[in-house]
């Protein structure tokens, strides 16, 4: 594992869909749901864990799931990609 997605996804719609299609795919996934912000909405975050091929598909299925990408009202989503430096389990 080289990269750790962190994908704070603002649209609740997109939640379910996204979290099936990730583990369809084959993708090891966390969720974290929590509230804040100005309008102190609810939002989920995504923990998920790639190799450095996987991470173009991975960032095309948050894409695509959680669009349209841009909204009237804001993003759907907000995407970091973060490089690992050490993978460990215990």
């Amino acid at each position: 594992m080289s990269k750790l997605i962190l994908a704070i996804i603002f649209n609740n719609d997109a939640v379910d869909p996204l979290s099936q299609e990730l583990l369809a795919r084959n993708y090891s996934v966390t969720k974290i749901s929590s509230v804040g912000g100005f309008l102190r909405r609810q939002i989920t975050t995504f923990v998920i864990g790639v190799e450095d091929a996987r991470l173009a598909d991975a960032m095309a299925v948050i894409r695509e799931v959680c669009s349209p990408y841009s909204r009237p009202e804001g993003h759907a989503a907000t995407i970091f990609v973060l490089d690992v430096a050490e993978f460990a389990q215990a």
